[in-house]
């Protein structure tokens, strides 16, 4: 009976003290009222990041100057006939007009208002392997002579030896330039013409 009474004082002491050890503690001890440290103030300032974009202003390129003008070319004259070109005879009769060239130089034909009349003559070329052969001839040759005062419509109608100054004496003949023939002011065609074109190595 003894030995209960005092475990039972010694377990009411034991507690009593745990509670004033817990309310102690959470006091804070005689020290809680002091006041602490000042708790330090961090002012944080960020500077404004700056931006990589550069603003770039589009300027307007100024406007291009004028083009200037091209000189105007001179006008192309047309070469002369040079009637001493070595290894080229050329006989080369007027234009004919009468019956047997086109009809067009009957009585009525009035010659004022302007017949279709030569204005340059390009020689033809001589064929190398004629030349080298030494070989001689003519060619005779009929065409129109257009509006233009261009030959055209260009046929062979003999040639001696045959085929062998034919495309010379036509190529030379492309080249010629006529002025062409008016009838009440008004350039026509002139068909029917006949020319001969020879052929020689003398040159006589």
């Amino acid at each position: 009976m003894v030995r209960l009474l005092i475990s039972l004082l010694l377990g009411v002491a034991v507690t009593f003290g745990l509670f004033v050890f817990m309310a102690a503690l959470i006091g804070g001890g005689p020290k809680r009222h002091e006041a602490g440290a000042p708790t330090p103030v961090i002012d944080i300032v960020m500077d404004k990041p700056k931006s990589s974009v550069q603003e770039r202003r589009r300027v307007p390129p100024p406007p291009p100057p004028p083009p200037k003008q091209p000189p105007k070319a001179p006008p192309v004259e047309p070469d002369p006939v040079d009637n001493s070109a070595p290894g080229i005879s050329l006989d080369v009769p007027a234009v004919d007009i009468s019956s047997d060239a086109g009809g067009m130089g009957g009585p009525g034909a009035i010659k004022k208002e302007g017949d279709a009349t030569p204005k340059v003559r390009i020689p033809p070329d001589y064929p190398p392997k004629a030349a080298r052969d030494g070989i001689e001839g003519w060619v005779k040759l009929r065409f129109t002579i257009g509006t233009d005062g261009r030959p055209k419509d260009i046929k062979v109608l003999e040639g001696q030896p045959k085929r062998v100054f034919d495309k010379n004496a036509k190529r030379a003949l492309r080249k010629w330039v006529y002025d062409p023939k008016f009838v009440d002011g008004k350039a026509v065609e002139q068909p029917g013409i006949v020319v001969q074109l020879d052929f020689s190595l003398g040159g006589d």
